[in-house]
C-alpha cells in the first residue's frame, strides 16, 4: 500500500539568505528567476508569470506553511493540501506574495475558508506549533528539499526534480 503524507520543511523560510548565499554568483534574484522559468518551460502544463523572483520576491515560505498548517487544523488534510495548490498558483501564475499574511488571508476568504478561525489558528500558537513540528521532523530525517519522497520507511529518500520512472522504478521493486 502507498501513503502519501504532506509535511512543510523550511527551504525558503529564509529567501533573502538563501538567495544571497546560494545564487549569489548565479545573478541572484534574476539568475533564480531564469532557473525558475527554464525548468517550468519543460511541461506545457507548468505556467509561470514573468514577474516572479524579479519583482515579486516574497521574504518567506514559513508564512503560507503556517496558514496551512492552521487549515489542516481547523478543517482537514485535504483540505490543506488543496489550498497549498491554491498557494501555489496564485504564487507562480497569478504573482502574489504569498510571503504576507495580509495576502494569504484574502486567498483563503475568497476560496470559502473561515478566515477568522484560520488567523485565530495563527494567534494561538497551534498552527505554529504544528509547523514547527513538520520542520523538526524533517530535520531529523535530514531532508534536503522539496519534494522529498520517503520510500520504505526512510530506506530511500529522493528529493528535488525527480522524474516519476525513477521513483516508479523503486516503488515497483518494493511491491
Amino acid at each position: 500500500m502507498i501513503h502519501f503524507k504532506y509535511h512543510y520543511l523550511d527551504v525558503f523560510g529564509d529567501v533573502h539568505t538563501k538567495i544571497e548565499t546560494q545564487w549569489k554568483q548565479k545573478g541572484q534574484y534574476n539568475g533564480f528567476a531564469e532557473h525558475v522559468h527554464k525548468s517550468a518551460s519543460i511541461r506545457d502544463d507548468v505556467p509561470t508569470n514573468s514577474k516572479i523572483w524579479t519583482e515579486v520576491r516574497p521574504t518567506t515560505s514559513a508564512n503560507a506553511h503556517l496558514v496551512l498548517k492552521a487549515i489542516e487544523l481547523i478543517y482537514d488534510k485535504n483540505t490543506s493540501i488543496n489550498m497549498a495548490l491554491k498557494f501555489r498558483s496564485a504564487f507562480f501564475i497569478d504573482a502574489l506574495d504569498i510571503g504576507k499574511l495580509e495576502i494569504l488571508y484574502d486567498l483563503v476568504d475568497f476560496y470559502g475558508l473561515e478566515q477568522k478561525k484560520i488567523i485565530s489558528s495563527v494567534h494561538d500558537g497551534s498552527a505554529i506549533a504544528a509547523l514547527m513540528s513538520n520542520y523538526q521532523k524533517s530535520t531529523q530525517q535530514n531532508l534536503q528539499g522539496s519534494p522529498s519522497y520517503i520510500i520504505d520507511e526512510g530506506r530511500q529518500i529522493f528529493y528535488g526534480n525527480v522524474g516519476y520512472r525513477v521513483l516508479l522504478a523503486n516503488i515497483e521493486a518494493l511491491l
